[in-house]
């Protein structure tokens, strides 16, 4: 991991990802923090936190940028090849905590994979 200076806002963007063990996007980070940080301050500490590893990004439904704590990461590499989980009816952003294996394609060298499962979660499934 790089090193990361420890401002206000890295320190409350990550007591937001201590808080949850879920994903959170964005924009639900923006409308959260918004009064505290502008939204350009936001998207740089969330972006410096990707980059040394901390954080791992995907795209959920419409479009929209999640993160998630990463495990094991560093600022050289990360290893959070995993799928990621959307409930259809809550909106809840899960990792999970399967193995997924990247198929080997010829002649193409994969450098990010994203899989996106969307569905009920176990709360809105019953």
């Amino acid at each position: 991991m790089g090193v990361i200076r420890k401002t206000k806002a890295v320190e409350v963007l990550l007591a937001a990802f201590d808080a949850k063990a879920v994903a959170l996007s964005a924009k639900a980070l923006i409308d959260q923090l918004g009064t505290t940080f502008n939204k350009t301050t936001i998207y740089r500490v969330l972006d410096k936190l990707e980059d040394d590893g901390v954080l791992h990004s995907f795209l959920g439904k419409e479009g929209l940028k999640w993160y998630a704590k990463c495990h094991g990461c560093t600022s050289t590499a990360h290893h959070d090849v995993h799928p990621h989980f959307q409930c259809l009816n809550c909106g809840k952003v899960e990792c999970l905590a399967v193995s997924v294996t990247l198929p080997k394609i010829p002649n193409r060298k994969i450098e990010v994979s994203q899989l996106l499962i969307q569905g009920k979660c176990e709360e809105c499934f019953i």
